[in-house]
């Protein structure tokens, strides 16, 4: 099984794991955790629970079902596949508990602060990123007793700026909110740029006062055989696209 550390991190239960390991076929082949595609239920519940004993054995998988905003969920207990809410990142102080966040390009971020012991999640996809969902999950952490002073986070793997075309006005919209976010674009085929996602998140976190971020640089574009990616699914016009997962647990 594929799973990356992340230093800054430490020796917390974590991990971004890629598709290798699992038990999917075909174009999902691999380690396919997102009950959104097509693949086969039974399968992917399987590959769900490997990817939770790789990081955290007999912890509680926690997932959400993602909607590219900009909301976090504080946990306390256990949710229910079937009532997992709508929302795009998790924070929580409770033991046993693990925290998955899927993805299949957008920009999965793990948090930890190790002195109050309390860890987050966020999916930051463009929509997410640009709304704060980094920024409100710190703000959910010190609600429940971090301090952001101490707070680490890890950026995994996601779409690279090579692989990531955007439009004018995908890129005005950034610009608009902070001129500064030009910096973050680079030019491309006319009117299109290559927009660094990881930078940009990496930014939001800085700029929310961590001191201790990572960015593992890993482009799942690029790398079929290690990530999956919705945006080369849709450039090599297959009918569906896996998701990983990024993992963190307290142990008990």
């Amino acid at each position: 099984m594929d799973v990356t550390k992340a230093e800054t991190l430490g020796d917390i239960p974590h991990g971004f794991l890629g598709r290798k390991g699992g038990l999917s076929e075909g174009i999902y082949v691999g380690l396919n955790v997102g009950l959104g595609s097509d693949d086969a239920p039974e399968i992917i519940e399987q590959n769900r629970i490997l990817a939770a004993e790789a990081i955290l054995p007999e912890a509680s998988l926690n997932t959400l079902y993602q909607v590219h905003s900009a909301d976090v969920v504080t946990l306390d207990s256990a949710i229910p596949f079937e009532d997992r809410p709508q929302a795009d990142a998790m924070v929580t102080n409770t033991a046993g508990l693990l925290l998955g966040i899927l993805t299949a390009d957008c920009v999965p971020v793990l948090f930890h602060d190790p002195v109050a012991k309390v860890i987050g999640a966020a999916h930051a996809g463009w929509k997410g990123a640009i709304a704060g969902v980094t920024d409100n999950v710190l703000e959910a952490m010190e609600a429940i007793g971090a301090n952001r002073a101490n707070v680490r986070a890890a950026i995994g793997p996601c779409i690279a700026k090579k692989s990531y075309e955007v439009d004018a006005g995908f890129q005005r919209r950034f610009c608009e909110q902070d001129p500064a976010n030009e910096r973050f674009f680079v030019d491309g085929k006319p009117e299109h740029y290559q927009f660094d996602i990881e930078a940009y998140v990496a930014h939001r976190l800085a700029n929310a006062g961590l001191k201790k971020i990572e960015m593992l640089g890993l482009d799942t574009y690029s790398d079929a055989s290690r990530f999956y990616s919705y945006r080369r699914s849709c450039h090599n016009g297959e009918d569906g696209y896996g998701r990983q997962i990024a993992l963190i647990g307290l142990k008990e």
